[in-house]
């Protein structure tokens, strides 16, 4: 992990950027370009062989939004990497709604993990899977973020209970209440 100076210049770096700083965005750009990409990456593996998004790709785009929230205000570099997964997943969504509207397909599928995998086959819907979360999300917006965080951002558990300042058990906890509530919602004739 990145040590305390870093992420304090990740986040004077997300501040002066949001101030309309240009180059402070760009130097923001290279300094977590590495970290986006990573997750990217993560999100992508989930998807279907035959998805048109790539990485770099994903990653322009999320950033791109990223920088563009004026309105935002950035706490800390793990609050940018955990509205980072968000964004991606948002950016996934968006692409298999538009995807589906030109194929007339079922959208672009993804695994959410190798337990759900098991139970359903190998692929899940991901407009099913964004409706399923925000289903969660209104039950409990901590684990949906604990989903987001994990599944979209590829983070780990101590990484995920890092980003959201909660402890390892309560992350494991909500990481299983959050993928059996998933499984119910996604079941058919759920």
């Amino acid at each position: 992990m990145a040590d305390k100076g870093d992420e304090q210049d990740v986040t004077a770096l997300l501040e002066m950027s949001r101030q309309g700083d240009m180059d402070a965005a760009n130097r923001l750009a290279l300094r977590v370009q590495d970290a986006l990409h990573r997750i990217a990456v993560n999100a992508l593996r989930h998807e279907d062989t035959g998805h048109t998004l790539r990485p770099t790709e994903l990653v322009d785009e999320a950033f791109v939004r990223l920088v563009g929230q004026r309105d935002t205000s950035w706490e800390n570099r793990s609050q940018f990497y955990a509205v980072a997964a968000r964004t991606i997943r948002n950016i996934l969504v968006d692409h298999a709604r538009r995807r589906k509207a030109v194929k007339r397909d079922h959208g672009i599928h993804v695994t959410l993990d190798e337990s759900i995998s098991a139970d359903r086959g190998n692929e899940l819907d991901l407009m099913a899977l964004d409706d399923a979360l925000r289903q969660l999300e209104a039950l409990s917006p901590r684990q949906a973020r604990v989903v987001e965080l994990r599944f979209f951002g590829g983070l780990e558990v101590e990484a995920t209970a890092r980003a959201l300042a909660i402890s390892p058990a309560t992350v494991k906890r909500d990481w299983t209440f959050a993928r059996a509530f998933l499984l119910q919602s996604l079941s058919p004739g759920a």
